[in-house]
């Protein structure tokens, strides 16, 4: 077969569209009759709802409506169990809605949400994800602060004996590497137009970067079959991973059956920044343990990554981040525990290359610093460890079309660097001798 586009430049099927403002966006839908929607949000980051009195903010002319957890058929959604509520009872994190209310204009959903009266228990949360591990830290959900990989609170990879390989090394080098988690800042915020149609189906415009991930979990919610809701995915505005998750779509689609009307509910940027998914952070510590002629012997990774107050698919972001974290290295001894740990702030997701990213960038300053320790050039030790053809990973897959020392010479050339001619000379071809 024959790609004749490969190598050509190819003029973007939807560019034209972008560049001349006729591309139609989610907040492009208008309905007539169209309401607009906004949430009563926790100021605190955790506690127990113990009064929530709306009757004032639905007298305010012109709302049609104004919905809690008990307007909502299953109050409980998610990509791997339904856990996370559409409206907090007991909170978990600052900002998690707890009310939603329907009117003609925002201005008046707004001054509704004003007059909603509640009273919230506040109780101690915790913020810190190195914190949330101490055994008496305030637990961010009742069975605990760490999700559980079957009969363990982590995630581990283990080949080999590191404790050998650490005594046979002749230098070890720890670090540790911390990174902060990030906010998309796609130029679209989140945005659901809901529609209710004539025949008793309901129609969702949505703003999902996987509508096919979403219609199940909705639907949840709903307590609708998917033949009865008509689920919308257009041009998304931008996602990287920030549209992974049901954001408003459940909000809308209960407040269009409630009022009987279109709803739309477009966040704020600042909603955007405070509340949406957003990139988890990592605590990640290495141990390596190398001898004089650059072969890693050993290497001990304990890594941490703050899911927030719900799961969603952080289990998943742990699991490639434990694969990938060890690097494109052959080390014969290794072991890697993974950790997933609850605080009380919005949960994390995913983000352009979903936990991989993170391990790639802490693995590859800890070859630098390993090399600098044993006074070693860097692209000397990448070279003698890189994995060729025949090695085993640490889960135990064993290699068989392994190109990274061509890679890496090609890489050096575009670079400008002169390898020095052992290192030229080397392939990817089976090691004669295990090193």
């Amino acid at each position: 077969m024959t790609y004749k586009t490969v190598g050509q430049r190819e003029r973007r099927y939807d560019g034209l569209a972008h560049i001349t403002g006729k591309t139609r966006f989610v907040d492009d839908v208008i309905i007539p009759g169209m309401l607009a929607v906004k949430v009563l949000r926790s100021p605190v980051v955790k506690g127990k709802v113990k009064r929530l009195e709306t009757t004032a903010a639905e007298k305010v002319s012109g709302v049609a409506g104004v919905i809690t957890a008990k307007d909502v058929p299953n109050n409980g959604f998610g990509p791997m169990a339904p856990e996370q509520p559409v409206f907090a009872q007991e909170v978990r994190y600052k900002g998690e809605p707890i009310a939603a209310v329907a009117a003609v204009d925002e201005e008046t959903a707004m001054e509704a949400v004003g007059r909603i009266k509640f009273d919230i228990e506040e109780e101690k949360g915790v913020i810190d994800p190195l914190e949330a591990m101490k055994p008496d830290a305030p637990k961010v959900r009742p069975e605990g602060n760490l999700f559980m990989f079957g009969d363990k609170p982590f995630r581990a990879i283990v080949s080999g004996d590191v404790e050998a390989g650490f005594r046979e090394a002749d230098e070890i080098v720890e670090a540790d590497y911390v990174e902060s988690s990030f906010e998309h800042a796609a130029l679209e915020t989140q945005c659901s137009v809901a529609v209710p149609e004539a025949n008793g189906k309901l129609t969702i415009y949505t703003v999902s970067q996987c509508p096919w991930f979403h219609i199940g979990p909705l639907c949840g919610v709903l307590k609708m079959p998917m033949s009865k809701v008509r689920y919308i995915g257009g041009t998304v505005g931008g996602a990287f991973g920030g549209k992974n998750d049901i954001h408003a779509d459940h909000v809308t689609a209960l407040l269009a059956l409630k009022t009987g009307q279109p709803v739309k509910w477009r966040w704020t940027r600042e909603e955007e920044l405070l509340y949406s998914t957003h990139r988890g952070a990592w605590h990640i510590h290495f141990k390596d343990g190398v001898k004089k002629d650059g072969r890693i012997v050993a290497r001990q990774v304990k890594t941490i990554r703050d899911s927030g107050a719900y799961t969603s698919l952080n289990p998943y972001g742990v699991e490639i981040h434990c694969l990938t974290v060890n690097g494109p290295y052959y080390i014969p001894n290794v072991r890697i525990e993974g950790y997933l740990v609850y605080t009380n702030k919005p949960h994390s997701m995913s983000m352009r290359g979903f936990s991989i990213n993170e391990a790639n960038y802490a693995t590859e300053v800890q070859m630098n610093r390993i090399a600098e320790a044993i006074g070693m050039d860097p692209w000397e030790i990448r070279f003698i460890n890189a994995y060729r053809n025949g090695d085993k990973m640490p889960v135990g897959k064993v290699l068989d079309s392994v190109a990274l020392v061509e890679v890496m010479q090609a890489l050096a050339q575009k670079a400008g660097v002169d390898l020095p001619a052992k290192l030229k000379a080397l392939t990817s071809a089976k090691r004669e001798v295990s090193p």
